[in-house]
């Protein structure tokens, strides 16, 4: 649905600590908004810079999951780009 990188563009708020298998992880390189087929529901994902997901979080809608990313990573609100 809706991507961007994470660049100087950006500020890591440390608003969130996101923890995967016990280890802290650090900010994303890039951030991606993508809902399931059949699920009505949204995830925010925090990638590597190969576009790998390391972290997600669940959203009821598309809005949410912006402001969660803003909350998250300062600036991302007028970088996102629309997928196809």
């Amino acid at each position: 649905m809706f991507y961007s990188r994470i660049d100087e563009k950006h500020r890591h708020t440390g608003n969130t600590k996101q923890i995967v298998a016990g280890t802290l992880m650090g900010p994303s390189s890039g951030l991606a908004i993508c809902q399931y087929d059949n699920e009505d529901s949204f995830y925010l994902f925090g990638c590597d810079e190969d576009w790998n997901s390391v972290t997600d979080t669940w959203h009821a809608t598309v809005e949410e999951a912006k402001e969660q990313a803003e909350f998250e990573y300062e600036g991302v609100a007028a970088t996102w780009i629309a997928m196809d």
